[in-house]
């Protein structure tokens, strides 16, 4: 799309890659660049890691645009995706290092399997002293697409000092804090830019026919041609450039700006990619929610589609305001065009990932939240908040997705997520919601016993208080069935022994006294027998049943053999194959049992361990996992079967 209506079209480019690459400052340098600063840290060394997408608005050479900065840290990977699905493009900001290429693996791979355009920034260039040849090598081996340098580094005693344009053949010399210098070509650069730009062509030459004649025939293609075939390419996914820069020195800043204005498509081209319709009522498609106190609900979106005005009806709510934010900082505005990234208040009736318009709903992919790998038992510190507990965590599961809840038998609520700096945040959030202090522990295991024989027992009530008393006699047996096959209750009373009435409070009160066992579990894979008993005409009563039941099996459970059973997880554990071995040691080292690998589909470099793994043993795996995997390996887990921890049950019979 091309033309002085789509160059005013608002654009969006989202920042991302690994944490600690320089996001966060590069979004503050292309917010300055454009004359909308944002607000900066004092000390940017002591700078808090990023835990949700900031949106900062501004305008480059009359071109509207929303840089969105994404976290870096693979426990908020969907905050980032969730980003992403909205952008007209993405930046990859990399560390300069080689050795730190491979934490860029899972971006690259999320980039090409929603086919969104990007570039590479390699950042903080002008630190860097090493060979640049090993840094893209190390990139395109994590990388689905090919990379092509777009810019060859100019260095002075081995530290680059600038760097030179390929396309427009031009010199530029960076200068702290300001633009760069544009300069001659070096002579001593000729070399190596001729042997660059001869890559770059040949990668575009792939692509294009009428290009690869003019290689085939020694002819020089022009800028405009290199510049039309990179935007096309980058577009049609078929090349990755790679530009230099150093956000905190403002060096490549202006540079970059000029790429994205050239090569960004437009919000039209980008509602095609993802299936939303040229024609109908404005759309706004909801990508990350914030609750703020007193301000209400602030739904962030994009809008796909028409002019969207305060006051209108999205989604079965009435629009209580739009925001934009200049600089990063919220602006109130009563309309906003297609292409636009904006706050809108109040819309209550729209969850996180919905596409809403005057219309109604219409269906727009949006990403799946992963499976959680880490979970926190969280208590109020004050039992009168409990209630407010409840409506602070569904406001909280809104605006993150990837969370989930849940209740368990040993009455804890538990929230799960993506790890412990994932959850710790999640904590902190609470308390902005809902003003509450929670605390944290691990959460209890769902162990359950069993019993290893079978016994007979004995339960008899007599009691007289005067008037009616109470009496109940019976006799069972106690014994263990299969694993798996869950508890029974046998009928086996002949001649009247016991009435007919009361052998159903028998059975209930048995399968009742099964909730609690001699260690404090729920008792599994049991048969209970019921086969004699005495009862009184006057004195018998259901209760009376149930209390001699309960009595027998109480009684009878600690005699029988009785053995804790622990629940083991099928695990999958997915990590660069450089890795492969130390899960292995991890899996076992955590009494796994391991039962193969192969290369986890779709990951080239990667591979899945599948293991047999007790859940008492997951809790914190994934925290020892990513520490010696650079962040990267990442874990499923379902339930498999129970099997005895003998252990376990010697430290509860203790």
């Amino acid at each position: 799309m091309t033309g002085d209506n789509a160059t005013r079209s608002p654009r969006t480019v989202a920042l991302v890659g690994p944490s600690g690459s320089g996001k966060s400052t590069l979004f503050e340098a292309l917010l300055e660049a454009a004359g909308s600063p944002a607000r900066k840290p004092a000390d940017p060394r002591n700078r808090p890691p990023t835990t949700e997408t900031r949106v900062g608005h501004a305008s480059y050479l009359g071109d509207d645009w929303a840089i969105l900065d994404c976290p870096g840290s693979v426990e908020f990977a969907h905050e980032t995706a969730t980003a992403l699905s909205v952008a007209d493009i993405a930046v990859v900001v990399c560390d300069p290092a080689p050795a730190r290429a491979q934490t860029a693996g899972p971006i690259f791979h999320l980039l090409a399997e929603r086919r969104i355009p990007h570039l590479v920034l390699i950042n903080r260039i002008d630190t860097f002293e090493g060979g640049l040849t090993e840094t893209l090598a190390a990139l395109q081996a994590q990388a689905r697409m090919p990379l092509t340098l777009c810019q060859v580094p100019m260095t002075d005693q081995g530290r680059v000092t600038g760097y030179v344009d390929l396309v427009s053949a031009r010199a530029y010399r960076y200068r702290s804090g300001q633009a760069s210098e544009m300069m001659a070509v070096p002579s001593e650069m000729h070399g190596p830019e001729q042997e660059a730009l001869d890559k770059l062509v040949e990668v575009l030459a792939d692509h294009d026919d009428a290009l690869l004649e003019k290689v085939l025939e020694d002819v020089k293609p022009t800028p405009a041609e290199l510049y039309a075939d990179l935007r096309k390419d980058l577009a049609a996914g078929n090349v990755v450039e790679v530009l230099l820069g150093a956000g905190q020195e403002m060096h490549g800043v202006r540079r970059l700006w000029k790429k994205l204005r050239h090569d960004t498509p437009f919000v039209q081209e980008t509602a095609a990619r993802i299936g939303v319709a040229a024609s109908g009522p404005v759309l706004a498609q909801v990508f990350r929610t914030q609750h703020a106190g007193h301000a209400g609900k602030l739904s962030f979106a994009r809008i796909w589609r028409g002019a969207l005005r305060d006051g209108v009806t999205l989604g079965g709510s009435r629009l209580g305001g739009i925001q934009r934010f200049p600089g990063g900082e919220p602006a109130k505005v009563t309309e906003a065009q297609a292409g636009e990234v904006v706050g809108l208040g109040r819309l209550d009736t729209v969850p996180t990932g919905a596409a809403v318009s005057t219309n109604g709903a219409e269906t727009l992919p949006f990403p799946v939240p992963p499976a959680p790998v880490f979970s926190l038992a969280i208590p109020t510190t004050d039992r009168k908040d409990d209630v407010k507990l409840s409506s602070a965590l569904q406001k909280l599961l809104e605006e993150d997705p990837s969370l989930a809840l849940t209740h368990t038998e040993a009455s804890e609520t538990v929230l799960h997520g993506q790890g412990e700096i994932h959850l710790n945040a999640a904590i902190e959030r609470l308390g902005r919601i809902g003003g509450l202090k929670v605390a944290s522990h691990t959460p209890q295991v769902a162990y359950r016993e069993t019993i290893r024989r079978g016994v007979h027992e004995h339960g008899r009530l007599k009691r007289q208080t005067g008037g009616h008393g109470q009496f109940a006699d019976v006799k069972i047996e106690i014994a263990p069935r299969p694993r798996g096959a869950g508890f029974e209750f046998i009928d086996r009373i002949v001649g009247g022994a016991v009435p007919r009435n009361f052998i159903p409070a028998v059975g209930e009160a048995a399968e009742e006294a099964a909730g609690k066992g001699p260690f404090g579990y729920p008792v599994v894979d049991i048969a209970v027998t019921l086969h004699d008993g005495q009862f009184h005409s006057v004195d018998s009563s259901d209760m009376a049943f149930r209390t001699a039941t309960r009595t027998a099996m109480q009684e009878g459970l600690a005699k029988a053999d009785p053995v804790l059973l622990e629940p083991i997880e099928r695990v999958t554990v997915s990590v660069p194959n450089d890795y492969t071995a130390r899960a292995q040691r991890l899996l076992t080292g955590r009494r796994g049992q391991i039962l193969g690998y192969a290369e986890r589909p779709g990951w080239p470099g990667w591979d899945d361990v599948e293991a047999l793994v007790p859940a008492a043993e997951l809790h914190d795996m994934i925290i020892e996992l990513r520490s010696q995997t650079m962040g990267l390996g990442t874990f499923t887990r379902r339930f498999d079967h129970l099997a005895e921890s003998r252990a376990e049950a010697k430290r509860g019979a203790a």
